[in-house]
């Protein structure tokens, strides 16, 4: 199985193809700013998720998974402060918060589920 079948890849992969499109409506003068910032943090959450899957054993894979989690704080924080500097409008937001929190939730699962495992 690769990281395409993972479920939590393809919201996260999702959830990154939603963020880049909205970022080309950003401000010009953003662009080495928030809207690269915004679009790191969001690609990095299934970059992070396909290279745990890669690495050798259930704590590399663990530890990349925690790397996801982090990233996907960043892009939470990185939304409302999009909507807050009116980047983002609120239905924009709400969507992809929503989209964040079930990624967030699958995340989760992963872990746990690797966690039990040993």
């Amino acid at each position: 199985m690769g990281f395409e079948d993972l479920e939590v890849w393809q919201q996260a992969h999702q959830l990154t193809v939603e963020v880049y499109k909205l970022a080309r409506g950003f401000p010009a003068d953003e662009r080495f700013r928030y809207t690269d910032q915004i679009c790191r943090a969001s690609s990095s959450i299934p970059t992070n998720i396909a290279e745990g899957t890669g690495r050798y054993g259930k704590q590399d894979f663990k530890h990349f998974l925690y790397i996801a989690r982090g990233s996907l704080e960043e892009t939470k924080y990185l939304l409302l402060l999009g909507k807050d500097l009116e980047f983002v409008a609120q239905n924009d937001y709400n969507r992809l918060r929503n989209r964040c929190d079930k990624v967030g939730r699958l995340l989760n699962g992963l872990i746990n589920s690797l966690k039990k495992e040993g």
